[in-house]
C-alpha cells in the first residue's frame, strides 16, 4: 500500500503548490485504507522519558497542525507523532505564499507563522482518541499578538496536558515575530518555572506529562550554553534539537533561497547535526535529546544518533522520498547495529558527539 501511495500520489503532490500538496496530503491519510505496519523489530525500541517507544522514528510537528491525521500516521511506522504547533487562539497565520518547496536542494523554506486551529479544537480532537495506541506528542506555542507569551504556554498545558503523552514548548519558531528571543537566558528561566509549574499543576491527580524545550540550531555556543545550563536547573524532561534555521547555505534555487523564513531538509542536516553535538556534549546525561534536521535516510538517522540522539524526527524528507521513508529508516538502522554488532540503539548514542563537536563549523 504505502509503495503504491507514493508511485502513484507522488507525483501529483509535487505538481502542487507546496501548501495545496500539505492539504491534500492530509486529506489523503483521513480516508486512505492503510494496513497496521508490522510489529517493530525489538532492537530498534527506545526508552525515554520515562515511556517505550516501538522505534525512534518520530514525526516532527509543522506536518499535522491540528491533530487531524494521528492514527493513520502510526499506521505509516512512526514510533511517535508530534502534532502542533497549537496557540491557544486560533490564528491564520503569515499571509500565502508561505511555504515553498525547494526541489534541486530537498529543502523547504516557510514562514507559516503558527497557523492554528487553537488549543479548544485540537484538544477535542485529542480527547476523542485517548485510549488509542501510540505515544503522541503536542507542540505549544504563542499567538502572534499576544503580551504575555508564557500565559499561553501555560494555557496550553492546561488544557492538553489530559490528551498527551508529552508536551514540547516552542521557543524556536522563526515566524512568530520575538519568539526566539525567550531562548535567553533571563526570559527562559521565567518561562521554564511557569511551565512546569503548570505542569505540575495539571498532573494533580492525573499523570505527570514529559515537557520538552525545542531550540533553533541558530544558536551561538554562548547561547546553547545558558539554555541548557537553565534547562538543567528546571529539569526539564529533554531538549529537541533543532527547529528550522534562518541561515542560508549554499542553496542551487538561488531565487528560492531569498525567501524569508525557516530553512528545513537536508542543506539543514550539517548544522542541525553539530548543534545536537554540541548539546549532548552539555547536557552530559541529564536528559535524552531528540534530534531533528535533514533526516532523509537511516545513515542520516543513525548520524544523529550517534551524535547524541536518543530519539529522531523528521519531515521534509517526506516530501523528497515519500512515506516510505519511513521503513526504509528503520531497515537501514538494523543494518548498522548488525554491521556494529550493537545490541540497541542506545550502544549508539552519542559515541560520535565529542568528533563531530571537533569538525570545522558547518557552512
Amino acid at each position: 500500500m504505502i509503495p503504491l501511495f507514493d508511485r502513484l500520489a507522488a507525483p501529483l503532490l509535487r505538481m502542487l503548490d507546496p501548501e495545496q500538496a500539505h492539504a491534500l496530503a492530509l486529506h489523503a491519510l483521513k480516508r486512505a485504507p492503510l494496513p497496521r505496519p508490522a510489529p517493530d523489530d525489538a532492537k530498534l525500541a527506545v526508552a525515554a522519558f520515562g515511556m517505550r517507544f516501538p522505534n525512534p522514528v518520530g514525526l516532527a510537528a509543522g506536518f499535522d497542525k491540528n491533530a487531524e491525521v494521528i492514527d493513520a500516521l502510526f499506521r505509516l511506522g512512526f514510533g511517535f507523532v508530534e502534532a502542533g504547533g497549537v496557540t491557544p487562539q486560533p490564528q491564520p497565520g503569515n499571509p500565502r505564499p508561505r511555504l515553498f518547496r525547494l526541489d534541486a536542494d530537498q529543502a523547504v523554506i516557510n514562514r507559516l507563522g503558527l497557523n492554528s486551529e487553537g488549543v479548544e479544537a485540537v484538544a477535542a480532537r485529542l480527547a476523542e482518541r485517548r485510549d488509542a495506541a501510540g505515544i503522541v506528542g503536542i507542540n505549544i506555542g504563542a499567538n502572534k499578538d499576544t503580551v504575555d507569551r508564557a500565559a499561553d504556554y501555560v494555557a496550553c498545558i492546561a488544557a492538553l496536558s489530559p490528551h498527551v503523552g508529552f508536551l514540547t514548548v516552542n521557543v524556536s519558531s522563526p515566524n512568530t515575530p520575538g519568539l526566539r528571543n525567550l531562548q535567553q537566558a533571563a526570559a527562559l528561566d521565567d518561562l521554564l518555572a511557569r511551565v512546569i509549574d503548570a505542569r505540575e499543576r495539571a498532573a494533580e491527580g492525573a499523570a505527570r506529562r514529559p515537557l520538552l524545550l525545542k531550540i533553533a540550531p541558530d544558536l551561538t555556543l554562548g547561547d546553547l550554553d545558558d539554555v541548557v545550563g537553565v534547562a538543567r536547573r528546571h529539569r526539564i524532561d529533554g531538549m529537541i534539537v533543532g527547529n528550522t534555521t534562518v541561515s542560508r547555505p549554499k542553496l542551487r534555487e538561488t531565487a528560492k533561497a531569498t525567501e524569508q523564513g525557516g530553512l528545513s531538509g537536508r542543506p539543514l542536516f550539517a548544522l542541525s547535526t553539530r548543534m545536537l553535538a554540541e548539546t549532548y556534549v552539555r547536557v552530559e546525561g541529564a536528559f535524552p535529546l531528540v534530534g531533528a534536521g535533514g533526516i532523509d535516510s537511516g545513515a542520516a538517522a543513525f548520524a544523529k544518533i550517534k551524535a547524541g540522539a536518543d530519539l529522531l524526527q523528521l519531515y521534509s524528507g517526506l516530501i523528497f522520498r515519500g512515506i516510505g521513508l519511513v521503513g526504509s529508516i528503520k531497515r537501514e538502522l538494523l543494518d548498522f547495529l548488525r554491521v556494529g554488532r550493537m545490541e540497541q540503539l542506545a550502544d549508539a548514542v552519542g559515541r560520535d558527539a565529542a568528533a563531530v563537536t571537533a569538525e570545522p563549523w558547518p557552512t
